[in-house]
């Protein structure tokens, strides 16, 4: 296939969700985006700009109703819209939404009002575009999540378990986010999967909320309680006669630390009567829960997992696409939020990732501390485009300033060793040609 210095040039991004009660109205990223924006709006290549959904959080709206909410969306950012007109006056800017902007397909204003900022406004949940000699699929990607997938999409009435997700917490957490002592709790769309959001939430309050005094004297106690609790299990072993421990000597060791000795033969000695405490306690009530569980499986009351496999759905459907239609060369989906590039078939398979805040679980070194959630950004665009050995597919990073230097205590890097997150995105691909013609029976 030899490419040809007119063929098409395509740069994808998608799940920006701008917009959202309160403080979900924040766009960390707003000043970035505007120049890439610029950027496309000074190439010289015939260039299109994909925005593969959710570029607008509208579920997350939740004290205004229909179109009324571009009205919010224009006047929070005038400029971002204008850049937008500017864009589109120079290359094709086509929105696709998703599921968190359904009802941009649900309402003909939505396209009225956005064709006059240049953006193209396709009412459905898939397109196509040519790619030199072969084609690629976009999709938003949450028709593979039955969370989130649509009976009848456009319809802005239906209301998958997702939609009751985003209103009753993460709208919920826009508004009471500032009432923290720090400005955390909005952060929740960032974390993913859902299942998460517990231990997310122990972990901000541990980190965040509690009362400084009350977490630094807790602090030694839950980290030296695995010790602790290996110590009531032998302090037991050797009341009842079955081992005998070594009192005098551990002893002596720490006697000759002097008063730091002193003061972790208070802290074991602590652990020790509240990690036996603890262990009494927690063997029957472990298999209180154990049975409370059975109970709530036999009857079937949660059927459905809150996430979706984050590839292997999209991974069948590209090998189904690309098997009935083999001029597909590209899969393009994003929902997840996880940037992926990956040889599927005769194809490849692409997430274009996110803009929002991504939050990376950290263990602490020791005990039962809760974890850490260290930020970051991997803003990014994907561009594709035929070269004379194929399409050539490949993410351009966007850079952003690393937020975790100021939403990281000392407490936290201490507790993990500072293993900050180093994202990185995926390599360059090139699709190669394929044979387009189909497989007569003769050659089966």
């Amino acid at each position: 296939m030899a490419a040809d210095a007119d063929d098409p040039v395509y740069y994808v991004i998608s799940d920006l969700h701008i917009g959202g009660d309160e403080q979900l109205g924040e766009v960390d990223f707003l000043e970035e985006l505007l120049d890439f924006l610029e950027r496309l709006a000074t190439t010289e290549e015939d260039a299109e700009l994909v925005i593969n959904g959710d570029a607008f959080g509208l579920w997350e709206f939740t004290e205004v109703d229909g179109p009324a909410k571009f009205d919010v969306l224009t006047e929070r950012y005038p400029e971002l819209f204008e850049q937008l007109r500017e864009t589109g006056e120079s290359i094709p800017i086509t929105l696709l939404p998703g599921n968190h902007d359904n009802e941009l397909a649900a309402y003909d204003e939505y396209a009225e009002r956005l064709a006059a900022y240049n953006v193209d406004l396709v009412r459905a949940e898939s397109i196509t575009r040519p790619v030199g000699e072969r084609t690629i699929y976009f999709e938003h990607g949450h028709q593979r999540d039955p969370n989130n997938r649509f009976e009848d999409f456009g319809n802005p009435y239906e209301t998958p378990m997702g939609y009751y997700y985003n209103t009753n917490v993460t709208s919920r957490a826009g508004r009471l986010s500032e009432r923290g002592r720090f400005n955390w709790l909005k952060d929740v769309q960032a974390v993913t999967p859902t299942e998460r959001v517990p231990r997310w939430l122990l972990s901000k309050y541990f980190y965040r909320e509690m009362n400084p005094l009350l977490r630094y004297a807790a602090i030694p106690i839950l980290l030296l309680l695995n010790i602790s609790v290996l110590l009531a299990v032998l302090a037991g072993l050797d009341v009842a006669g079955v081992w005998t421990m070594p009192v005098e000597t551990v002893d002596a060791a720490l006697a000759r630390l002097g008063l730091v000795g002193e003061a972790v033969h208070f802290l074991l000695v602590v652990n020790a009567a509240i990690a036996g405490v603890l262990v009494l306690a927690g063997v029957p009530l472990y298999f209180v829960l154990r049975d409370v569980g059975k109970t709530v499986d036999r009857f079937g009351v949660f059927e459905t997992d809150l996430t979706v496999d984050p590839d292997e759905p999209y991974a069948a459907a590209a090998r189904e696409l690309f098997a009935e239609r083999p001029e597909t060369a590209v899969f393009c989906y994003g929902h997840t939020h996880r940037p992926l590039l990956k040889e599927v078939g005769d194809g490849v398979l692409v997430n274009t990732g996110t803009w929002l805040k991504r939050l990376h679980r950290r263990n602490v070194v020791a005990g039962v501390l809760p974890p850490v959630f260290y930020p970051s950004y991997q803003l990014c665009a994907v561009r594709i485009a035929a070269e004379s050995d194929g399409v050539a597919v490949e993410f351009e990073q966007i850079e952003k300033a690393d937020p975790s230097a100021d939403e990281i205590t000392r407490t936290e890097r201490l507790l993990t060793l500072g293993r900050a997150p180093t994202p990185t995105l995926p390599d360059r691909t090139v699709v190669g040609d394929a044979d387009l013609e189909p497989t007569s029976e003769a050659d089966e």
